[in-house]
């Protein structure tokens, strides 16, 4: 079963309720996306999925290939082939792009599997050169005093690199002047394929106009209430979500 499943989904940070039986299923090869206002639940979503310690799963399930991987650690799920662009990548001082990248591929590997670091820097070269980012970032410290741009694009090639199975990118638009958006836009577009399945979560109909989405759903109040074709954005764009939630 190649999907991303999210079933009846209940969550909470304390004791407030915010996610409230979200039920989603992305397939290997489609991208999806979510819109939704402020407080919807869609940044929640991703950091239950991804494994976010302040939040308690109340009930439900998240499958990834049929395996619940609500019971595992953050590092095991990414292992597993989940993998999150953060709305707000972390600065990492001291720790260069290169060597971050290599510890988390070498993670990957197979116990006791050396990575060739021949191997690893043709591979991650290779990568920038097809997502046009210059080969001294590798030099540089994790995002440390990036643009905003910088730290999107830093994402998209750690993504490229590990090959996930599933990639939720959380508001991945935030922060971007319309040149880094198509910039950003076209590194994930060129790692889209029948072996990935995206859920991409924004506020904006304008990044959908570069990364065009199979499905879009709208969020409210920690639920879908809404799913729809490409056009759906246009229309949320143009009307809003009032008429959503009022129907």
């Amino acid at each position: 079963m190649s999907t991303l499943s999210i079933c009846n989904l209940h969550a909470s940070i304390g004791d407030k309720p915010i996610l409230r039986g979200l039920t989603l299923e992305i397939p290997k090869g489609q991208v999806h996306a979510i819109m939704g206002k402020n407080g919807s639940g869609k940044s929640t979503l991703a950091k239950v999925m991804a494994g976010h310690p302040d939040y308690t799963v109340n009930s439900g399930d998240v499958l990834l290939d049929g395996e619940s991987i609500l019971g595992m650690e953050p590092d095991q799920r990414a292992r597993l082939g989940l993998f999150l662009a953060f709305q707000y990548p972390m600065e990492i001082p001291g720790v260069t792009i290169a060597n971050f990248i290599r510890a988390a591929v070498q993670s990957r590997l197979p116990q006791g599997e050396e990575l060739e670091a021949t191997d690893y820097y043709a591979e991650i070269y290779s990568k920038m050169d097809a997502l046009s980012i210059p080969r001294s970032f590798t030099s540089r410290s994790v995002n440390e005093g990036f643009s905003g741009g910088e730290k999107k694009r830093c994402e998209i090639l750690q993504m490229a690199m590990l090959q996930p199975k599933y990639a939720v990118l959380d508001e991945t638009d935030s922060g971007l002047d319309i040149d880094a958006l198509k910039i950003v836009s076209s590194g994930v577009n060129s790692l889209r394929g029948p072996e990935v399945g995206m859920l991409v979560i924004t506020h904006y109909q304008r990044l959908l106009d570069y990364i065009v989405p199979d499905k879009v759903h709208v969020m409210a109040e920690g639920q879908i209430v809404l799913s729809g074709e490409k056009d759906l954005a246009l229309k949320l764009e143009s009307e809003g979500y009032d008429w959503v939630t009022a129907s």
